[in-house]
């Protein structure tokens, strides 16, 4: 097991499933930290925790593959949190600069989820073709 994607495995387990749990039981409080919005609709607290779920799963579902093997599945997984991690940090950059929704930790989170999704390309660089 590659010591590096284990620790990326674990670090995306982490974050991402105290971020769902976050979503999925106080909505509000991370919609304030990273869009700074004091309230939010009850249609905004439902899709931000269904969003929480999804954040919940892709943390278990981290967790569970740190241990594995370089397989299909694992890359898989791999390239999901890379489209996740791109997808997140180009959102949350419009979010503040074109909506104008910034919150205290929206710049940290925009470069952290930057950073995750530059290290997971690299981890998928190193991949073997027959495996991808």
């Amino acid at each position: 097991m590659n010591a590096t994607r284990k620790l990326f495995l674990v670090v995306i387990a982490a974050v991402e499933a105290a971020t769902g749990l976050g979503l999925l039981l106080l909505p509000s409080v991370p919609f304030a930290l990273l869009l700074g919005l004091e309230s939010g609709t009850v249609e905004t607290i439902f899709v931000g925790r269904i969003a929480g779920a999804a954040l919940l799963a892709i943390g278990i579902a981290s967790w569970i593959a740190r241990q594995d093997e370089l397989n299909p599945s694992l890359f898989g997984l791999l390239v999901g949190i890379l489209i996740y991690n791109t997808g997140v940090a180009i959102l949350l950059v419009y979010a503040g600069t074109v909506l104008k929704m910034t919150g205290v930790m929206l710049w940290p989170t925009v470069a952290f989820h930057a950073v995750l999704a530059v290290w997971g390309g690299l981890l998928l660089r190193g991949i073997p073709s027959e495996l991808r």
